[in-house]
């Protein structure tokens, strides 16, 4: 096995990266971001960035553009030379030609309003004259397949589209190397295909390198040809893709299913797992157990209230059937002329995690913002079940009261955070929700451990501050939950601690409803699965039947093991120790 530890290198002046013995410390940290890392990266190579939050992955970035220890202080020693370029000596604006930094939220980074627009503001910052730029851009339009995007406004793209207008417009600088912060977190699965699909094609076709961090290793890994992997204490391990992923504690479940059934070489991809599972889709196919009955194919232990995973319409938000939570009926929802929620019928039931799925854009966060009272609805009517029995429209409650009915979690976590410390707003929490003191505390070390109090909340990272803001909401015990693309952010073992959390509320009665584009989340926690296209509900039934029936929503094992009806590794494991005598 070809891993690597963190040994000095010889600098390479024609390599892209060379990372030789550096060490990045910060004023007031306990420990180094980055220990002695040493690797070269070589021309045309796709490399993950993997770790757990906070392990330094986003420091190993921002040192390859020299925005690390630049813009963002602290001690780096060693040295990092970057198409030659000693960052020490070369500040990020001397380093512009050669690198291009893609952040998480493209929208965020825009400066102008349109397309042709936005890939002409980086030539025009570098004084090209007209006919150059004019060139450039149409490269850049051609080689994305975005030229019938020319004249779109970037607010009116698809998340894909916007991701890679945002590639596109340091492309045009005619950069060597590409460095990306989770460029897929925000996407669908379908957008996500798109942008990596691009970044392959830049690797493969122009030769550049590409250097991207990534929680969802599920999407990537498969065509990596390198993973950096950065420990919890800062020591950096490099290696082939295979190579890590043979041992890497965060590895997608493609990777748990190979090692579990010990095939060799272990898959990455769900072409080679397939081939691989041959005998063990045999095996799985001659059990009787193969499909999961309700205990097997549920999350949690406690049995499925009647009618999970069947649609219901209400009669009217002051007669919903027993155990209905939440209930909307004819809900719309319109933004300007965008009709973002179209005459929805919905109910969410106590002891269910009902998970909201589809494209960018297919109105899911608008209706959960709908239900949770806080965004102006264009009709219809919304109720929630409050504690003393009777049925309250939280639009009309106020904020205090309206959290102890109804939580809600957005995607934009800090939008919540409004004090100076972690201490201050995990004691604000407390305060507010009368909870005992150290409460919204225990909660946030439950899902994101080791977070300092001192931390200004705006400090932490993506995850971080969706856990805190996990934990102030969990304060106030609603009986319902609403949560917009909480593992936006979140490695594979803060996913798992906060598919307990949500397991743990279920089967405590509470009514949750999660949006993600995360399919292995969803197939983690899921009773039901609502998908939704452009206002509308699609689709909504038991998590099995929908996943298992979607090319884009079907999670990894399901899509090896089809024609079988499993979603993760324990049902497989499961499976099988039904079957006397069965094998892999």
């Amino acid at each position: 096995m070809n891993i690597h530890p963190a040994t000095p290198v010889i600098p390479d002046a024609s390599a892209p990266v060379v990372f030789d013995n550096v060490t990045i410390r910060y004023a007031g940290s306990s420990r180094p971001a980055l220990r002695s890392a040493s690797f070269v990266l070589e021309e045309g190579e796709l490399v993950v960035v993997t770790g757990r939050t906070g392990s330094g992955k986003s420091t190993l970035l921002g040192a390859v553009n020299g925005t690390v220890p630049h813009f963002t202080g602290g001690h780096l020693s060693g040295r990092v030379t970057v198409c030659g370029r000693d960052t020490r000596t070369h500040r990020p604006r001397d380093l512009a030609e050669v690198v291009g930094v893609v952040r998480q939220d493209p929208l965020a980074g825009f400066v102008t309003d349109t397309v042709e627009e936005e890939l002409a503001y980086t030539l025009e910052q570098l004084a090209l004259d007209p006919p150059a730029m004019r060139r450039r851009v149409e490269e850049v339009l051609d080689l994305l397949g975005i030229a019938d995007l020319r004249d779109a406004p970037l607010r009116d793209l698809s998340g894909g589209q916007q991701q890679r207008v945002a590639i596109g417009s340091v492309l045009t600088a005619s950069p060597r190397l590409l460095v990306l912060d989770e460029p897929t977190s925000a996407l669908d699965p379908t957008g996500a295909e798109e942008v990596l699909a691009t970044l392959s094609r830049l690797v493969h076709d122009l030769g550049l390198t590409v250097v991207l961090s990534e929680h969802r290793l599920e999407r990537i890994v498969g065509t990596a040809d390198r993973v950096i992997l950065v420990a919890d204490d800062g020591t950096v391990s490099h290696g082939l893709a295979r190579d890590v992923m043979a041992s890497a504690p965060l590895a997608p479940p493609v990777v748990h299913l190979g090692r579990w059934a010990g095939w060799q070489p272990l898959p990455l991809t769900i072409r080679d797992a397939r081939r691989a599972a041959t005998t063990l889709r045999a095996d799985l196919l001659a059990s009787s157990a193969t499909s999961p009955g309700p205990s097997e194919s549920r999350v949690h232990d406690t049995p499925a209230p009647s009618g999970v995973g069947q649609r219901v319409v209400a009669t009217g938000p002051g007669s919903p059937p027993a155990g209905e939570r939440v209930v909307a009926t004819e809900l719309e929802v319109t933004h300007g002329t965008v009709a973002a929620v179209r005459s929805v019928d919905l109910s969410l039931r106590d002891g269910e995690v009902a998970v909201l799925m589809g494209r960018n854009g297919a109105g899911k966060s608008s209706l959960l913002w709908a239900l949770h009272g806080t965004a102006a609805r264009s009709a219809g009517d919304v109720s929630v079940l409050a504690a003393s029995g009777t049925r309250v429209d939280p639009a009309t409650e106020s904020p205090k009261v309206r959290r102890s009915h109804i939580g809600l979690v957005p995607q934009s976590a800090p939008d919540l955070l409004y004090l100076d410390s972690v201490r201050a707003e995990c004691r604000q929490s407390d305060h507010e929700t009368g909870a005992e003191p150290g409460a919204t505390r225990a909660t946030l070390d439950r899902l994101a451990p080791g977070i300092p109090d001192d931390h200004h909340p705006r400090d932490l990272s993506e995850g971080q501050q969706l856990a805190l803001v996990l934990a102030i909401q969990l304060a106030a015990a609603p009986a319902a939950l609403l949560l917009d693309e909480p593992t936006r952010g979140l490695d594979y073992p803060a996913k798992a601690v906060l598919g307990g959390l949500l397991r743990d509320l279920a089967a405590n009665g509470s009514a949750l409803a999660v949006a993600t584009h995360d399919v292995e989340f969803a197939a983690t926690v899921a009773d039901r699965v609502i998908v939704m296209s452009e206002g509308r509900i699609v689709a909504d039934g038991p998590a099995t039947d929908v996943l298992c029936d979607s090319p884009a929503f079907a999670p990894q094992v399901a899509k090896v093991l089809a024609p079988l009806r499993l979603l993760r590794l324990d049902q497989v494991e499961s499976a099988l120790t039904a079957t006397a005598g069965g094998s892999r």
